[in-house]
């Protein structure tokens, strides 16, 4: 049986290479698209700019953990990026100590997307992302580069499919060194390009024990930044990756046996990166849907239970809203939420959903 050789055991390793002309042209449509999505956020005033910033933000949080399985909580994101951008936001909630790491470190590449990134920094980034020095059952080392193999396999014990495997432990550290500077470096090389050749190089290193996809999406995000020059984020990159995972893997699975031509790798990373940059349309149309209603609501009665609510229908409640959700929420009695919902409906602004269950659904009048 022929082993399978990785792109890092060539002599090439790392002088990647790609189709110069079909990288520009896709490069081209992205910067094109990335420009006119930025002059029309930037355009928004400036209570719906920091609301389309803390909706984005906290997209990308939650579902760049959610690519590695981990599902966190809606609210704590958002209370958690709210409340260290200084931005208002309906119903500040306690947050636990394992999503302020991940909100941390993003808000770190990405509002400091200026400063260089060094060993130090990465380190803390790895440390927020494991407060408790375990992931899931397994003690990890944290903040430090790994000290023994990895591998990335599947399948049951004993038929183990290994899908990668890592450089050394022994070269992680002049592995990385060789990286940062060049991360660093004022190279001629468009960002955006930048962003995804460095996605793809920090996946092979895979310094660490554990968290390498997240550190590798917020570096990108953080180069991405600096393409705009802004620490302003409009669209997120790992909601799509998301939604394209299978081929995510199946694109780095591919690639990392080339002997360094990464054209499939920026090929996919620059259509993923534009069907991105198009699908921040749905939040503007949300965001700007939320302005007009308050806008048009701005001489309504309304009491706080009711705004807090309304809020969060309006930011995409999970779920079906019930009067029950509804007392728990607003931390009140079953007959005080029924009265507040039926105020709402006869102001025109709720409407009972024709479900025919037991229990009565209610939403925003279209």
């Amino acid at each position: 049986m022929i082993m399978a050789v990785y792109i890092y055991e060539y002599d090439q390793w790392p002088n990647f290479t790609w189709d110069e002309e079909q990288i520009s042209f896709l490069l081209g449509k992205v910067r094109h698209l990335q420009g006119k999505v930025f002059g029309q956020m930037t355009s928004l005033g400036f209570s719906l700019k920091e609301e389309t910033l803390l909706s984005t933000l906290t997209l990308d949080v939650l579902k760049s953990s959610e690519i590695e399985g981990e599902m966190l909580n809606h609210e704590q994101v958002c209370s958690s990026i709210a409340r260290r951008l200084g931005i208002d936001y309906a119903g500040i909630v306690h947050v636990e100590r394992d999503v302020e790491g991940v909100v941390e470190m993003m808000l770190d590449a990405t509002q400091n997307y200026k400063q260089n990134l060094h060993q130090e920094r990465l380190f803390g980034w790895h440390a927020a992302l494991f407060p408790t020095g375990w992931s899931g059952m397994h003690r990890i080392d944290i903040g430090t580069y790994r000290t023994g193999e990895m591998q990335v396999v599947s399948g049951p014990m004993g038929k183990e499919k290994v899908h990668f495997q890592a450089p050394s432990h022994e070269v992680v550290e002049k592995e990385m060194q060789e990286f940062l500077v060049w991360f660093n470096s004022d190279i001629k090389l468009d960002l955006v390009l930048k962003a995804a050749i460095a996605h793809f190089w920090f996946i092979i290193i895979h310094p660490f024990d554990d968290g390498n996809g997240r550190i590798a999406r917020a570096m990108t995000d953080m180069l991405l930044a600096r393409s705009e020059d802004s620490h302003q984020r409009f669209y997120s990159l790992s909601n799509q990756i998301l939604n394209e995972k299978k081929i995510y893997y199946a694109i780095l699975q591919n690639v990392q046996h080339r002997t360094g031509d990464i054209t499939e790798w920026l090929e996919w990373f620059l259509n993923c990166m534009f069907r991105a940059l198009e699908s921040t349309e749905d939040t503007l149309q949300k965001v700007m849907f939320k302005a007009d209603f308050w806008d048009k609501h701005q001489q309504t009665e309304l009491n706080s239970r009711q705004r807090l609510m309304l809020n969060k229908l309006l930011d995409g409640f999970e779920g079906k809203l019930k009067s029950s959700k509804w007392a728990k929420i607003a931390k009140c009695s079953a007959d005080t939420a029924l009265r507040d919902i039926k105020d709402l409906i006869n102001k025109g602004i709720l409407e009972q959903e024709n479900s025919g269950g037991r229990s009565t659904n209610y939403d925003l009048k279209q």
